[in-house]
């Protein structure tokens, strides 16, 4: 595959015009307030970062799953705002504002953009909250880049299991119930184990979205050796139903090889898991804080 075709973009420039206008306005509606973007250049393209929040103490940032962009944590962003700085991101390779220039092909390369927007946005400490795609991105730049976050909190993530057809199964059923009639779509969503389906504010992006081209890594399986290095202050909650992994496997797995690590299972919760239960995720999100306000001094070298 050609370098051009590694890049993660929308299929057609009508796609990404259609796309635009209708993100801006979604999240103009569902942000805390007006949302003011900030492009930080790095050397895999433009990242794209939405402030909201107190003004001071360490950020917060917010890193969406696969097909994720910012407006995925309008859930969240204005009451962690209430105690902290929150960043949340449009990160390059993922359907929002960024602009992918440089093809990511690695875990490392994956770990390496995310360290360059933190450098770009000026940010040397922060807690790392991470969804998905987001978690798995969060561990390895840990491993890259260890000491650099607060603390982490991974909110079902990848990289804990091998992906097997359970979870495409399940991509593909919410991606065809996301495109019903609200009604039906709304009954679909129990069977098909994706309370995404139930949030109306999300669902007017599933069909722009489906014409981007996402050309990002799979996530690899970590090792017990890998996640045994990680010693940062980490929260963990997972999906009891996931479909990801088997969750009492990898809770039994985290709880043997970090076993600094706090992990819970989140009762009913698929990989659904902060649309499903999210005042139970700020509450554990917010008590994790509060925890480890700031977890050491170490800043970025």
């Amino acid at each position: 595959m050609k370098a051009a075709e590694r890049i993660s973009d929308f299929t057609t420039a009508r796609a990404r015009q259609r796309f635009d206008p209708a993100y801006r306005a979604l999240l103009t509606r569902l942000w805390p307030e007006p949302p003011v973007p900030s492009t930080v250049a790095t050397s895999y393209g433009d990242a794209v970062a939405y402030r909201t929040g107190r003004p001071d103490g360490i950020p917060v940032v917010l890193v969406p799953g696969a097909g994720g962009s910012a407006v995925t944590w309008y859930q969240y962003a204005e009451r962690l705002g209430r105690r902290h700085p929150v960043i949340a991101l449009d990160p390059i390779g993922e359907p929002g504002m960024a602009r992918q220039s440089r093809p990511i092909g690695t875990a490392h390369d994956a770990a390496a953009v995310l360290a360059e927007t933190l450098a770009g946005l000026g940010v040397p400490r922060c807690h790392l909250i991470g969804m998905s795609y987001g978690g798995w991105t969060l561990l390895h730049h840990e491993l890259a880049f260890p000491g650099r976050a607060a603390s982490l909190t991974l909110l079902d993530p990848g990289g804990l299991g091998r992906i097997g057809a359970r979870f495409w199964v399940w991509l593909i059923a919410g991606g065809l119930a996301g495109l019903t009639p609200r009604p039906v779509r709304h009954r679909l969503a129990g069977p098909v184990r994706n309370a995404t389906l139930r949030a109306d504010e999300l669902m007017p992006l599933l069909p722009l979205t489906m014409r981007f081209r996402r050309r990002l890594p799979m996530p690899d399986v970590l090792t017990d050796e890998q996640l045994g290095r990680i010693t940062t202050p980490t929260l963990v909650l997972l999906g009891e139903r996931s479909v990801l992994y088997r969750t009492g496997e990898v809770a039994e797995r985290l709880g043997r090889v970090m076993p600094g690590a706090r992990v819970e299972v989140v009762p009913g919760a698929s990989h659904d898991l902060p649309v499903h239960s999210p005042g139970l995720v700020a509450d554990r999100v917010e008590a994790f804080l509060d925890a480890h306000p700031s977890s050491g001094s170490r800043a970025i070298g």
